[in-house]
């Protein structure tokens, strides 16, 4: 199964970052409006690990069905799956993000996923998850730091 791997900076503070991503339910509040394919809405099925935010992004044939595995406060680590139909021609996906505070304002999401495709669509489908990972972690970026300029307090 191959692994693809990344790590961005972002110049927000982790704390600010963090809360977005706790709110497994809400990607619609930070995913960028402005890139290709925007969410249109999400619809939550359950809550806490093994819950499932159904994604509908504009264009799309079918939502995608993501299923939240695993998340630590402590470690500020999070595990998800995509169920159901699935993108790109993926048959498996499971990714594994980890936030590290860097400074006050600037922090890492080190950012790793196991999936498995057609054996000729493995270097195609890697660069799109890579795309589609810089546009979460702009939107995460974006939406921590009008929510730190909103309400200073969220940034620690």
């Amino acid at each position: 199964m191959p692994i693809v791997t990344t790590t961005y900076e972002l110049a927000a503070p982790a704390d600010a970052v963090w809360r977005l991503l706790e709110d497994f339910g809400a990607i619609d509040r930070w995913w960028p409006t402005d890139g290709p394919a925007p969410i249109e809405h999400v619809v939550v099925e359950g809550s806490g690990v093994g819950m499932i935010r159904h994604i509908r992004n504009r264009g799309m044939p079918h939502a995608v069905s993501e299923r939240l595995d695993f998340i630590e406060a402590s470690s500020r680590t999070w595990m998800l799956s995509i169920v159901g139909n699935r993108p790109l021609g993926l048959t498996g996906y499971v990714a594994e993000g980890q936030l590290h505070e860097l400074a006050p304002d600037r922090c890492r999401i080190d950012y790793r996923a196991h999936f498995s495709v057609a054996a000729d669509r493995e270097d195609s489908v890697r660069k799109a998850l890579l795309k589609s990972w810089t546009l979460m972690f702009q939107g995460l970026e974006r939406a921590a730091n009008a929510t730190v300029a909103a309400n200073p307090e969220h940034r620690q």
